[in-house]
């Protein structure tokens, strides 16, 4: 069944949801046909649109798949069963989304919009815990948590887009100030930093060139997006030992398995792979040619890599 949005509304194309949710425009007609949902309505020429209650659930049902669910088990439920389901699967209790005292802190700030407030004290923090522990203990387990009140529909997508400008500052300032010592005197990786073209969530990489920076890493961030043949042609003009890369639950793993494995045949063994983020690709069919990492991760894989660097100097 379709019908015609009323000029009020402000759907979502069904690029705009694949782009929002991950899941791919063909699966999305597949589910309308098999599962009947989701239920676009149109626009005036024909064209496909989908709620924003529609897309709410899609996230869930993403979610819900990427924790090992089959689409056909978890389609038909409603949005508050998925949410009750996503709970229980990721360990979150049966409730609505909760969170420690110090973590609901920040969301409170950006349910209220009071970003200077929270910049102020996401520095203070920074501040007091370091770079390495501000990132792990504190930026990682609450950029989960705005991820899932977004995915929820607690957290508007306006609200998650000030809270993730609000981070980069911060982020941004502090990696900014850290010492760069030159690679040729410290034996330290030059990384380049970026995303696929398809992936457009940039905190996960920001984490990483932070965590790598505060090793001694030279780092080259080109952003998200970045176009395949541009990752080679920087990586070669750079000269880089290693490109990273990160993938949210968003992007479709099979786009991220095809990225990767194209990436690599045009590198030639020229550079590393390395990747890292929650995106099912990497949980349970990871390349042999991807070195996949946590953030708490990065210090031993640097200080590995130092290890074989100086060896093939030495030999």
């Amino acid at each position: 069944m379709t019908n015609i949005v009323s000029p009020q509304s402000a759907p979502s194309t069904i690029s705009d949801v694949e782009r929002d949710t991950g899941v791919a425009k063909e699966t999305l007609r597949v589910w309308e046909r098999r599962y009947d949902f989701p239920q676009p309505l149109r626009d005036p020429n024909g064209e496909r649109i989908y709620p924003m209650e529609q897309v709410h659930k899609l996230r869930l049902v993403k979610r819900l798949i990427d924790l090992g669910f089959r689409p056909g088990k978890v389609i038909q439920y409603s949005t508050a069963e998925l949410q009750e389901l996503t709970g229980k699967a990721s360990g979150a209790g049966n409730g609505p989304l909760t969170a420690g005292p110090e973590l609901q802190t920040y969301l409170d700030l950006c349910k209220s919009h009071q970003m200077e407030a929270m910049r102020r004290k996401l520095s203070q923090a920074l501040l007091m815990m370091g770079l390495k522990s501000f990132v792990i203990e504190l930026v990682a387990p609450l950029t989960t948590l705005i991820g899932e009140a977004w995915a929820s529909g607690q957290l508007a997508t306006f609200e998650e887009h000030l809270y993730t400008e609000s981070l980069t500052v911060v982020m941004r300032s502090a990696i900014f100030a850290m010492p760069q010592s030159s690679a040729s005197s410290s034996g330290a990786p030059r990384i380049l930093l970026t995303t696929l073209p398809q992936e457009r969530h940039g905190l996960g990489l920001l984490m990483a060139e932070a965590m790598c920076v505060a090793e001694g890493a030279q780092c080259i961030s080109l952003g998200v997006q970045t176009p395949l043949l541009d990752i080679v042609e920087a990586a070669r003009a750079q000269r880089v030992d290693i490109i990273a890369l990160s993938f949210s639950v968003a992007m479709n793993p099979r786009q991220a398995l095809d990225g990767l494995a194209e990436l690599h045949a045009r590198l030639a063994g020229s550079a590393e792979l390395w990747a890292g983020g929650s995106n099912a690709a990497l949980k349970r069919r990871r390349p042999a040619y991807v070195r996949v990492f946590e953030l708490a991760d990065l210090a031993a894989a640097i200080a590995e890599w130092r290890r074989r660097h100086a060896a093939a100097i030495a030999s």
